[in-house]
Parts: structure tokens; sequence; C-alpha cells
């Protein structure tokens, strides 16, 4: 009689990618490894909750860069309701705000999209032994970075006032006081060292704070 040499387990895997003409490589290759098993794909941030109710995987793979919601948030919404979810951040680029953020929203790990997939299914095996497992060159770059600096009442006002809203309108959609807005504003340009909401929006996003 043959032996059977399949995982007595698969791992179960989610994977949240931003629609493109690379849109199911990763998923292809992912499914030739001979543990893991794709069990849902979705191309935005706020279909990865019912989906991860839906299919239960046991990791989460979420880019940073999807529409609708981005991976971070969706990290954050999985810790509060699928904590038993192992969450993977994925990202083109690695920036210290945003591994900062992944680990204030719960991830398991962070990794930069330059590695091979075999790097890939042998992190998601790790972080499914209670691991945390962070690229080491962003690893190292966050530690001599800033300390996450915007409030999320900082980065939503910023983020509101960037297109010209007049202040009042701010101040009703955000449900705060316009002193209370003005305050979160005048904090959020300080931090990022400019003049307009445009472009401290611009700089915190390059540092990932947002």
């Amino acid at each position: 009689m043959p032996v059977d040499h399949r995982p007595a387990k698969s791992v179960r895997v989610l994977l949240a990618e931003d629609g493109g003409t690379a849109h199911g490589a990763l998923a292809l290759l992912l499914r030739m490894e001979p543990d893991l098993e794709v069990v849902a794909q979705v191309a935005a941030g706020d279909a990865v909750l019912d989906a991860v109710l839906t299919h239960r995987p046991d990791v989460a793979l979420l880019d940073i860069e999807l529409p609708g919601m981005s991976g971070l948030d969706a990290a954050a919404v999985l810790r509060d309701q699928a904590p038993d979810c192992r969450v993977l951040i994925l990202a083109t680029s690695g920036r210290p705000g945003h591994l900062q953020r992944a680990m204030a929203a719960g991830a398991a790990g962070f990794l930069v999209r330059d590695g091979s997939v075999d790097e890939l299914a042998s992190v998601i095996r790790r972080v499914l032994t209670g691991e945390t497992v962070i690229d080491p060159v962003l690893a190292a770059a966050a530690q001599n970075a800033e300390p996450l600096s915007l409030t999320p009442d900082e980065c939503a006002a910023l983020e509101a006032a960037a297109n010209g809203t007049p202040l009042a309108d701010l101040a009703a959609r955000l449900h705060l006081s316009e002193a209370a807005v003005t305050a979160h504003l005048t904090g959020a340009l300080a931090k990022t060292g400019t003049p307009t909401p445009t472009e401290a929006l611009r700089e915190a996003r390059r540092l990932g704070w947002v």
C-alpha cells in the first residue's frame, strides 16, 4: 500500500490582495505548498471580516493597500472580532510607521513582498506556533524611528481637511467642536513639521502614520 505523504491537517489561509495583473498569482503559488490551503480570496479590506467568519482561516494574509479598508485597519477588526485568526501584513515597501501600526493592531507578522513564496510559507507556519515574524531590515529601521506620533483624532482631522473642507463642516463630520478640530489639526501640523493639512497628510503617509 502506498504511503500517504499529505499533511495530517492543512493550514487554512485567507488572502486579501488588491485586484490587478498579479492578483491570484500568490494564491496559485501558495496552493503548491502541500500543507497550505487557500480557503478564500478577497480584493477589499471591508470584505475581510465576513470572509474570515465564513471560512475560518488559521492565517489571514492582508495586503497593506486595500480598497474599502486598509490591511492595517482590517487587522484591528480581526483582532477584536476574530482573535483566533493570525494576521500577516504584506507590504510592497516597508515603513516603520506601518510596522508600528501593524503591531498595535495585533498582527503576528509584517513582511515586505520581495521574498520567495517558500519564505512566506515558512513564516505562515511559524506564526501558527505563536511567533511574531517581522522583516529584519524593517525591524532594524523601526528601532531608530520616531514613535508613532499622530493620534486617531489627528489622523481623521487631517484626512478630512486635506480636500479643503470648511472648519464647520469638518467639525460636524467628525462630531467634534470646531475648537477640538483646530487643536487636532494644529497638533498634526506641528508633529509633521508642515504648513498645511495636505502637506501634513502627505508627510504622515510617507512615514506610515496613516
